[in-house]
Order: C-alpha cells, then structure tokens, then sequence
C-alpha cells in the first residue's frame, strides 16, 4: 500500500456520511424556513468532516497504544496496528487535521457567535477523548450517546443555528433522526468486534449489553431514524416530500438482516458500510424533500 493510499484507510472515508448527512439536514430546514446561507453550510460541512477524519485518526492511534487493535481484529486496516504508518506520524496526522478544524470554526464563530466556540470547543475534545485521555468514552460504554449528541443533535442543530441563529423544536427532532441512526453505524461496528473487545477490556456498550441487547439496540435506532420524518410532517408541519427519506428504509435491510442473523465478524463486517450508506441516503433524501417539498 502506497503512503497516500494508507492515509487515505486511515481518514476511513466510508464513515464520513455520518459527517455530512446531518450538514445536509441541518442545511434542507434552513432552506425550507427561507435561512440558507451558503457558506456557513460550506464552513460546517468543511468543519464536520475535518472533525471526523481527525477523530478517525485519534481512535487509529489510541486504540493502537491502548492495545485495542491486535492482528485478531476483524475490519479495515488500521494503518497504526498493520505498521503502515508510524505511531507518531498518525498523532501528527490528528492534531494538524484537527487544527484546519479549528481554523474552519473561526469563521462559524464570526457568523454563530458563543454557542458555536462552545460547540466547537467540545468536538475537538471529544474527537480525542473518545479512545485517549484518562477517561475514553468508548471505552466505558459512552460512545453510543456520544454519536447521538455530536452527529445527530450538535451537527444538525449547530448547521441550522449558523444560518438562522435559532433552534426551534424540529431541528432536534430532525437532529434525533440523525443521531439515532448515525449510532446505529457504531453498533454495527461494536458488535463486530465484540468478543477483541471484550479480550482487551474494551467496555463498549455493545460488549456491556452482549450481543442480543445490541441487536435490540440497533433495531431501535433504525425505528427512531426513520419515525423521523412521519412525526415532523405530523407535527411540525413538514412538507410531505420529506417522507422521501423511508426510501432509505430498503437499504436498511440488508445490514438490519445481518445484525440480527450473523454472529461471525467477518460476516457482519458488511453491515457496517451497508448503515453508513443508509446513513448518508437517509440524509440526502430528508434534506432534498425538506428544501424543495
């Protein structure tokens, strides 16, 4: 593998839909309430995937150090663990992407105010403190609700908030959509690695539930992704095309079938990219039928 090839694994571009899609979301309300604004969604869309890469790169270079990612480990390659690139050239890597993040969230700052240096104060600590730090979240069952936070509710209400300056109830209800099924993305990978988890101390919430409770898990963030658009277009009066999204729903089959019949990892490595793509589906389609409904 080529040096820019082994980046380019590390970045781990298949999870970055969920950077986007609640961008996109956030992006399709504004546009419905006559708020878009061009470059703050740019500045946000920017920033969310300079914070996933660099969260992508820290979890590569902790779980390493932590002795999390052994040669036992079923998935992609984690270029740290493989020896592709060096241990401390995958921390550089982190902290310079990590830095254009914060460069991009100046600007948002300029256009949000407080609540975006708030935000953006607690998505670079987080991007880190989710495997490093004296207390990694994902590695005491908190991964979960952090997905929830920062790529359903934080994502979709910060890229509504930079071009509305407003929050009103139906970007968090949108913003839980995201949310619910951008953690359904950790759980199919979680589960994966359950049993190198559990041999590491890796206390996942998968590891934490065992497996039936994370299939559980998973159906219910599927149900809560896409009773989304129903209760907005009931109850917050979106535009009918927003029912668009539960097209997303046949996509969801294929990975929902295999959390709930697969025990083996290498056969439930394919519902982790078959979410992710339901992910970035979803997001597409909700934030098309909420702009142009």
């Amino acid at each position: 593998m080529s040096r820019a090839s082994a980046w380019l694994q590390a970045a781990r571009p298949k999870t970055l839909s969920a950077a986007a899609a609640p961008v996109f979301v956030g992006a399709g309300l504004a546009e419905a309430h006559g708020a878009f604004a061009l470059l703050p969604v740019l500045a946000a869309l920017t920033g969310a995937i300079l914070i996933q890469i660099g969260t992508n790169l820290a979890n590569d270079y902790y779980d390493f150090v932590r002795g999390a990612d052994t040669s036992a480990r079923v998935g992609p390659v984690r270029v740290t663990q493989a020896g592709l690139i060096p241990a401390e050239h995958v921390w550089r890597g982190m902290v310079a992407v990590l830095a254009a993040a914060a460069a991009v969230g100046v600007y948002l700052v300029f256009v949000g105010g407080w609540p975006i240096v708030w935000i953006g104060l607690a998505s670079l600590l987080c991007a880190v403190a989710y495997t490093g730090g004296p207390y990694p979240l994902a590695y005491h069952g908190l991964g979960d609700p952090f997905v929830f936070v920062f790529f359903g509710l934080i994502a979709v209400g910060g890229t509504y908030w930079v071009q509305a300056l407003a929050l009103p109830g139906e970007v968090l209800l949108a913003g839980a959509g995201m949310g619910a099924l951008s953690t359904a993305i950790l759980v199919a990978n979680n589960l994966r690695d359950l049993d190198t988890d559990t041999s590491v101390g890796k206390r996942t919430l998968a590891v934490r539930l065992g497996r039936n409770g994370s299939r559980v898990e998973y159906a219910i963030l599927m149900a809560v992704g896409f009773g989304v658009p129903v209760l907005g277009v009931g109850v917050y009066q979106w535009p009918a095309a927003a029912l668009v999204a539960l097209v997303a729903g046949a996509a969801s089959v294929s990975p929902l079938t295999l959390i709930m019949t697969k025990d083996d990892p290498r056969e439930l490595s394919p519902a982790l990219a078959g979410t992710a793509r339901v992910v970035g589906l979803y997001g597409v389609l909700l934030a098309a039928g909420l702009a142009f409904g």
